[in-house]
Parts: C-alpha cells; structure tokens; sequence
C-alpha cells in the first residue's frame, strides 16, 4: 500500500500488530472508541471527509477519490457516509485482507495474553514519543491532539490524567503503570 505523497513512501501494514486488534472484547470496544473519534459531528456517520480528517490527523493522508474506491461498497444506499455496522465490515475485510482474519482468534489463553501485551507495548510506543520508555505530560498531549481530543487542550487536565496512574509519583508513566492503567479501563458508551 502507498501513501499518496510527494515521497510515494512504501507502507507495510502487515509489520503493524497494532492494526490487528487480536482480542475480540478489546477489539469490539476500541473499535467503538475509534468510530466516535472519527465521527466528529456525532451524527451517526463517518463521512468521507471525516475519514480522510482522522487519517491525515494520523499521518496517513489519503486521495479522497482513492477513499472513496474503497469504501463506497461498504455505504449504504441513502446514506452519508459509514454507520457502525459498515465500519466495523470494512475493518473485518481489511483484517481478512492484510492478516487473514487472525484477530478473530482467542481460543488460546497463552496466545491471547501474549498478544495482549503485544498490543500493550505497541500502544505505549505510541505515547512514549521519544523512545524513553516513559510517557510524560507533553507526549501524553501531542498524542491527544493527534487525535482531536478536547483533553489535549489543557496541560493541567493532562498532568491530572498522569497523576491519576502514576504510582511511583516520578511524573511520568511506565510500561507498567500504563498497562495497570489500560486494563482497568471501563469504557461507558452512550447511544
């Protein structure tokens, strides 16, 4: 897959676990989580502009009329855009795709857990910005404003939510405090 830029970058998705949400409780739930971040008027439906706002905000720009190539089948008819339904097939269909339908599996305990904290690490990489294996306030933040979060607007709410897992009171956060923080998480979702 190329990224439609002046430097036509090579993108190897298959190298990313991250991609690949290999528990399918967890899946379900960020899978959620990521369909409202993107649907940034909350109506419903991920619009193609909406789609392309939230890959550019994640460094992935991408030609509106290669987006639409490849998600028109998944819009309903009379539709604006994707529902929850029709995003969570295009994600199965890319899964299918790219890693042949392995993020269904959970059969395995000792698969499962290790594949947990494979995702684990591979979200801390993210936050962990500069590669110190801690997550500091200003890390925590520009990852917030990636993502279009209200949170990433105000330093103080960021060193509260810090505060809030860091156990050894260093003012930053470790592999395991984050982890201690991840899966203790409660996701409420109002429909």
């Amino acid at each position: 897959m190329e990224s439609n830029g002046d430097n036509n970058k090579r993108v190897n998705i298959q190298s990313s676990s991250s991609f690949r949400l290999r528990t399918q409780s967890l899946n379900a739930l960020r899978l959620q989580r990521i369909f409202h971040l993107f649907d940034k008027n909350g109506d419903g439906f991920i619009t193609l502009d909406e789609l392309s706002q939230a890959l550019s905000r994640l460094g992935l720009n991408a030609d509106l009329s290669d987006l639409l190539s490849t998600v028109e089948s998944y819009i309903q008819p009379g539709n604006t855009g994707l529902n929850f339904d029709d995003f969570s097939s295009l994600h199965k269909t890319l899964d299918d795709s790219f890693f042949g339908g392995a993020g269904d599996n959970d059969d395995d305990d000792t698969s499962s857990t290790a594949a947990e904290e494979s995702d684990l690490a591979e979200a801390f990489k993210v936050f962990d910005e500069n590669g110190d294996g801690f997550i500091s306030a200003r890390e925590l933040q520009e990852v917030l404003k990636k993502l279009g979060l209200p949170e990433g607007g105000e330093m103080e709410r960021v060193e509260k939510m810090i505060v809030s897992v860091d156990r050894n009171k260093d003012g930053l956060v470790d592999f395991f405090e984050f982890k201690k923080m991840m899966r203790a998480v409660v996701v409420i979702h109002s429909s």
